[in-house]
């Protein structure tokens, strides 16, 4: 039994001597000063992250124009060329790259985007047109139910 405690007390000597660090190199008097910097009074302060600035609401009001299908096919001609057959309401867009020119301008023209949830959905120029011929109006149910005409006895109250 002696052997093993004589074996613990070497090892606890030298966690002691070579693994003890001073205490002053830690809170003495080795430490390096920090010295003050003199900032002028007429410096401007420079921010490192971006200002961010929370865009206009989008308004979601679309009126489709009257003459929709040939803006449209001038669209569609210009961007598929000469690859273009009579029917160009029955021109597929398999083609991602032409898919994506012929919406952008088209969301360029008319102020209108096809939202990503319904991309998927655009199969040919015809659903395209289907999509740009339906309005979409800027308003709640609310909105809607106070522009009718309504009952003497029923009145809607915004300030409240």
């Amino acid at each position: 039994m002696a052997a093993p405690l004589g074996i613990h007390l070497s090892c606890r000597r030298l966690t002691r001597t070579v693994f003890r660090t001073p205490y002053r190199t830690l809170w003495g008097q080795d430490r390096k000063k920090q010295e003050e910097i003199m900032v002028p009074e007429n410096a401007v302060e420079m921010k490192d992250e971006p200002i961010l600035e929370c865009p206009p609401p989008r308004s979601r009001k679309y009126i489709p124009p009257e003459d929709l299908q040939s803006r449209l096919e001038s669209h569609v001609r210009e961007v598929f060329g000469t690859s273009l057959n009579n029917d160009w309401q029955e021109t597929s867009l398999e083609k991602s790259q032409l898919k994506f020119f012929l919406l952008a301008q088209l969301a360029e023209e008319f102020g209108h985007v096809v939202p990503n949830s319904r991309l998927h959905q655009m199969r040919s120029v015809k659903d395209v047109a289907h999509f740009y011929s339906i309005p979409v109006q800027d308003g709640t149910k609310f909105d809607e139910i106070s522009a009718r005409q309504l009952p003497s006895n029923l009145k809607i109250s915004w300030d409240y």
